[in-house]
Formats: structure tokens, C-alpha cells, sequence
């Protein structure tokens, strides 16, 4: 390695914080499904450690019995993002749109979120921190967007208003 690939290294060490870098042995038990079957729909969403060592969230959305929408969630302590700008998720997409989704709280009832569109292929989607607003139950709440201080959870979420297949392959996340 030469001495700007170090720096480089030690520059990006210190802008980036890591939230999650999946490998084969990672700790799944933060990580947690929440399903519409919570209000009686049917939908069946699942989380797991790949062969290659991904996290991967798949499943069905179906609409019967008023559902329409699988989660997964990551519960951890109380971490400290201001200073930073975006969330960076590596992941493979099926071409769906999905929500990513931050409380400050996981007492809170809402969430703040913002839609991203996949492609087929390993991509870098960005979240501004920002741009994230706030929703309880799919309404927009008439609040400020993020304040980017605190956050407890943050949530991957497929609600496309149709019966579907999906699957998200997830690399890493990190505040930038």
C-alpha cells in the first residue's frame, strides 16, 4: 500500500461511521420482521445471512385482508449522527421501490423516511439525512424532517400498493 491510499484510508475512517457490515458470522439478533400481519394482512417477509455473507431481505406483500407491506428493522443503542450528512446502503435491488425508514427513538410511534428505487445490479443508494420526513402509518405528520442527532432504529420497508415477490440483498450500511 502506498502512502495515499493510507491517507486516503485513515480520511475515509474518520467521515464514515459504520452501521452494519454483514459477513457469515454476523449477529442477526438486533434485526427483526414486522409484517402487516400485525393488522391481520398476509404478507411474510423474512431476514437471513447469505452464502456469501449479505444480509437478505425477501419475501411476498400480499393485500389480502387490507395488508400490503413487509419490514425488517435494526434496534441498537442510542447512536450520536450529528455531524453526518447521508446513510450509504450497499445493496442488489430486484428493481422495486422501498423505504428506509429512522427513529430517534424506538419508543417512537413514527418513523422518518424517504423512498429509494433499486436496480438488478450492486449499487450505493444515499439517504440524505435531511430529506427524511416523518410518517405515522403511511400519513405525513406535520413536523420538521430529521433532525439528525440521535438514532435508535433504522428499517428497510416494501409497501408497493400491490402483491409481490421481492428480494433485497444488503452489503453494508454507514453514516457518511
Amino acid at each position: 500500500m502506498n502512502y495515499l491510499h493510507f491517507i486516503l484510508g485513515i480520511v475515509f475512517l474518520m467521515t464514515t461511521s459504520p452501521l452494519v457490515d454483514f459477513n457469515r458470522s454476523s449477529d442477526l439478533s438486533n434485526w427483526f420482521i414486522v409484517d402487516d400481519v400485525v393488522m391481520g394482512g398476509r404478507s411474510a417477509g423474512n431476514f437471513y445471512i447469505n452464502e456469501e455473507g449479505d444480509g437478505v431481505f425477501e419475501g411476498y406483500v400480499s393485500l389480502e385482508n387490507y395488508g400490503g407491506f413487509s419490514s425488517v428493522r435494526y434496534r441498537f443503542e442510542s447512536l450520536r449522527v450529528a455531524g453526518f450528512k447521508s446513510v450509504l446502503i450497499r445493496l442488489k435491488g430486484d428493481n422495486k421501490r422501498y423505504q428506509f425508514r429512522v427513529k430517534e427513538s424506538k419508543y417512537d410511534r413514527y418513523s422518518y423516511v424517504l423512498n429509494f428505487q433499486t436496480g438488478s445490479e450492486w449499487e450505493i443508494i444515499e439517504i440524505p439525512l435531511k430529506s427524511l420526513s416523518p410518517t405515522f402509518r403511511g400519513m405525513s405528520l406535520d413536523m420538521p424532517n430529521f433532525p439528525s442527532e440521535e438514532m435508535e432504529e433504522i428499517a428497510i420497508l416494501i409497501a408497493n400498493e400491490k402483491a409481490e415477490d421481492f428480494k433485497l440483498i444488503i452489503d453494508k450500511i454507514w453514516l457518511e
